[in-house]
C-alpha cells in the first residue's frame, strides 16, 4: 500500500518544477491528485500523464474566488481534502535600491497572499473531514537574507511564519490539521534555469548555483518531493509548525 493511499491532495504550481514532481510522487504513492496551475496547457498535460482519477483545475493563487471554486470542485469530486501543497511561486530579483513597489507587490501577491488564501481555504475544508496536512513551499531565502532578492526573501519569510501561525491555530482548535514549511535551496527547475539565463554570464551563474551547496551539486526535484511525501503521510503525524530544510548543507555554513 502507498504511503498516502486513499488521500486527496491539491497541489498548486503543479504544471512544472517542484509542484509537478510532487504530483507524480503523491499519485505514485496512492493519492488522488488535483493539479492546480494558471498554465492550462502544461497542467492538463500533467493530469493526462497521471491519468484518471487525477484532475486539472485552472487556478491563479491570488484569486480568492478561484480558491473557493477549486476547493468546491475537489470536495465534489472526491468528498474530502487531506493534503494541500502550496507550491506556486515566482521569483522577482532586485535589491532594496533597485526594486520597484510594483515588483514588491507582485512578489507578495503570489508567494504571500497565494499561500495565505490556500491555507485559509484548506483549513475550512479539512476541519470538516477529519483533518489533514498543509505543506507550504518557502525557501532558504526565508531563513537567511539574499541581498539581490529583497522581495523574494521577505515573501518566503512570510510563508515561514504564516505556517507556524496556522499550525498553532489548528492545533489549539483541535482540527487535526498540521502545517509545515519546506525550505529548498537551488533546485534544478525552470525557475532556477530562468535565473541563470537572466544572469550576465550564464555559464558562471550556473556553476555558482551548482556549487552553492556543500554537497557539491544542485538539488533535484525528487529531493524535495520525497520530503513533501513524508509531510503528507501519517508518518509525520507529530510534526507541525516545523521548518524543514532541503539545501545540501547550504544553511549549515
Amino acid at each position: 500500500m502507498g504511503r498516502v493511499e486513499g488521500k486527496v491532495a491539491l497541489i498548486t504550481g503543479a504544471a512544472s518544477g517542484i509542484g509537478k514532481g510532487c504530483a507524480h510522487k503523491l499519485a505514485a504513492e496512492g493519492a488522488r491528485v488535483v493539479i492546480a496551475d494558471r498554465n492550462a496547457e502544461a497542467g492538463r498535460a500533467v493530469a493526462a500523464a497521471l491519468g484518471a482519477p487525477h484532475l486539472f483545475e485552472l487556478l491563479d493563487v491570488t484569486d480568492e474566488d478561484g480558491w473557493a471554486r477549486v476547493i468546491a470542485t475537489t470536495l465534489g469530486a472526491f468528498g474530502r481534502l487531506d493534503i494541500l501543497v502550496n507550491s506556486a511561486g515566482i521569483a522577482v530579483w532586485g535589491d532594496i535600491e533597485r526594486l520597484t513597489l510594483a515588483e514588491w507587490r507582485l512578489q507578495h501577491a503570489v508567494n504571500s497572499d497565494g499561500t495565505f488564501l490556500g491555507c485559509r481555504a484548506a483549513v475550512g475544508a479539512m476541519k470538516t473531514t477529519g483533518g489533514g496536512s498543509i505543506i507550504n513551499l518557502s525557501s532558504v531565502a526565508g531563513l537567511i537574507g539574499v541581498g539581490d532578492a529583497a522581495a523574494y526573501s521577505a515573501s518566503k519569510g512570510a510563508v515561514r511564519l504564516l505556517s507556524k501561525s496556522v499550525a498553532l491555530h489548528a492545533a489549539r482548535c483541535g482540527y487535526n490539521i498540521r502545517c509545515n514549511s519546506v525550505h529548498p535551496s537551488f533546485i534544478d527547475t525552470p525557475m532556477v534555469d530562468a535565473v541563470c539565463v537572466a544572469a550576465p554570464d550564464q555559464r558562471k551563474m550556473r556553476t555558482a548555483v551548482e556549487r552553492a551547496a556543500p554537497l557539491g551539486r544542485i538539488g533535484q526535484v525528487e529531493d524535495v518531493a520525497n520530503l513533501i511525501l513524508y509531510l503528507a503521510s501519517d508518518e509525520s503525524r507529530f510534526v507541525t509548525g516545523a521548518e524543514l530544510v532541503v539545501d545540501g548543507g547550504l544553511t549549515a555554513m
